[in-house]
């Protein structure tokens, strides 16, 4: 057994890091740990780069969520024969939501 001491700022932020990837806090920081102790040629910058790279991902997936439940809208107001008016404002927030994702995997996938 382990303990770790945290102040309060990094209690927070380590919890919700946690919380995001939707993993308990020792969990996360085992995982972390190991992770890190399985590549020490990886820089805190490598780490912290990951890191908003993984943030934006989890960003962009609810992005694209809402994106979803707005063109689920427009469907079913096409479906019934009718124009919506958020048509174009759903098709350009779906552009820049698939960009977003894309963005974020190429940069991902660059730091390989």
């Amino acid at each position: 057994m382990c303990s770790v001491r945290l102040n309060d700022d990094e209690k927070t932020r380590l919890t919700a890091a946690a919380t995001a990837v939707r993993t308990t806090l020792p969990a996360f920081l085992a995982r972390s740990g190991l992770a890190a102790a399985d590549d020490l040629d990886c820089t805190a910058a490598a780490v912290a780069g990951r890191r908003e790279l993984i943030t934006e991902l989890f960003a962009a997936r609810r992005h694209l969520g809402h994106v979803g439940n707005n063109l689920n809208q427009v469907a079913r107001t096409l479906n019934s024969g009718g124009q919506p008016p958020e048509l174009e404002a759903a098709l350009r927030a779906t552009a820049r939501a698939v960009q977003r994702v894309q963005h974020a995997t190429d940069q991902l996938l660059a730091h390989n």
